[in-house]
């Protein structure tokens, strides 16, 4: 599911790909958890995370061919530690766009 925050963050990704300066651009959706969970485990939700991600975005009104997506489960974390407090938790569970063609 995707979160009011995230709706509000993937909307204005939304909004610039539909100008008419970004009408061609190409984004790849890098879906990642924490790590939590087993490797197999987390690798299957990110997966389900940057599923979520790309149907949404199609939702809004952008064209498949303009957004593809893939987990990563927890092998990119952005905060490295062994002991993870839950802001840390969280800034690990995320979703990245990579701009593929402009």
């Amino acid at each position: 599911n995707i979160t009011e925050q995230g709706a509000e963050e993937l909307d204005k990704l939304v909004e610039v790909m539909k100008t008419e300066e970004h009408k061609d651009m190409v984004i790849f959706a890098k879906s990642h958890t924490d790590n939590r969970g087993s490797d197999r485990y987390n690798l299957n939700l990110s997966d389900r995370r940057a599923k979520s991600t790309v149907q949404y975005i199609i939702s809004k009104g952008i064209a498949k061919d303009r957004i593809t997506g893939q987990g990563f489960g927890e092998s990119e974390p952005k905060v490295v530690c062994d002991d993870c407090s839950e802001e840390e938790h969280a800034q690990n569970r995320r979703s990245e766009f990579l701009i593929v063609k402009k």
